[in-house]
């Protein structure tokens, strides 16, 4: 019996020094790999980061590693002071290098201002001047009506109806806004962060601010025969937006020019 025993435990000391031997082999395993090998050090993701992160909040979710010369990227971030006023662009996952790429100005992270493209549908961005977009309260995620004007030199007739010179209609509805921005290309506020006074991404008083006279970037999202239009109209007409949310009545009585307009 005593020797069952001494023997169980001689097993389970030996079972224990093998681990330890083999967790220290496998923890010198990296050193002894790049032993030969010509190094350099990198900063890698070691937890989840959030799009928007500003970069002197980015010491916390990374590490410095070695790896070898050729396995470093080519745009990879050597110091986190070199980032300045920067934010994340993407989520970034435990693993990845910190890339340059994946880093942008703070002004020019969409963040809020944009929202997913439904499947099926193209996005496509007019510029736009504030009156032409509810005074600038228009934001990622509403719906827009979207008022097309043209002019002719000549009169013609289209379903029996004679339209005259300039008219102007109501022609699509409910079209969902997928992004907004000044004509700088920064992310515009939304309401809810215009209140808050601040908001990560976005513009503050501190930075840059809309100007009366500036226009805006509108993306919208619609299928590639209504794009061809509201390129047609951007080009060649006028485009008005209006604020139509989902409970809105769609009663456009059709086109209107000047022969209607006091009717």
């Amino acid at each position: 019996m005593k020797t069952r025993l001494l023997g169980g435990i001689a097993a389970l000391v030996v079972a224990v020094i093998g681990t330890i031997i083999l967790f220290n082999y496998v923890q010198g395993a990296d050193k002894r790999a790049l032993a030969n090998t010509e190094t350099t050090n990198v900063l890698v993701v070691k937890q989840d980061v959030a799009a928007g992160t500003p970069a002197d909040k980015l010491s916390d979710y990374v590490v410095t590693k070695s790896v070898p010369v050729g396995a470093a990227a080519a745009d990879g971030v050597a110091d986190l002071a070199s980032l300045g006023n920067k934010v994340t662009s993407v989520a970034l996952v435990p693993g990845e290098q910190l890339l340059n790429s994946r880093l942008v100005e703070a002004n020019a992270y969409l963040g809020p201002a944009r929202v997913k493209v439904p499947a099926g549908l193209q996005e496509i961005t007019f510029r736009l001047g504030i009156d032409r977009v509810v005074g600038g309260r228009v934001e990622a995620g509403d719906t827009v009506g979207i008022f097309i004007s043209a002019s002719s030199d000549t009169s013609a007739t289209t379903g029996g109806q004679a339209t005259v010179g300039n008219a102007t209609q109501l022609v699509f509805h409910k079209v969902l806004v997928t992004g907004v921005q000044f004509s700088s290309g920064a992310a515009a506020q939304t309401e809810a962060q215009a209140q808050q006074g601040t908001s990560q991404g976005a513009l503050t008083a501190d930075n840059q601010k809309q100007n009366s006279s500036d226009t805006y970037l509108v993306t919208l999202a619609r299928n590639a025969a209504d794009a061809e239009k509201l390129v047609y109209a951007a080009e060649f007409g006028k485009i008005y937006l209006s604020r139509e949310p989902a409970d809105a009545i769609e009663n456009s009585p059709g086109v209107l020019d000047k022969t209607r307009l006091f009717r």
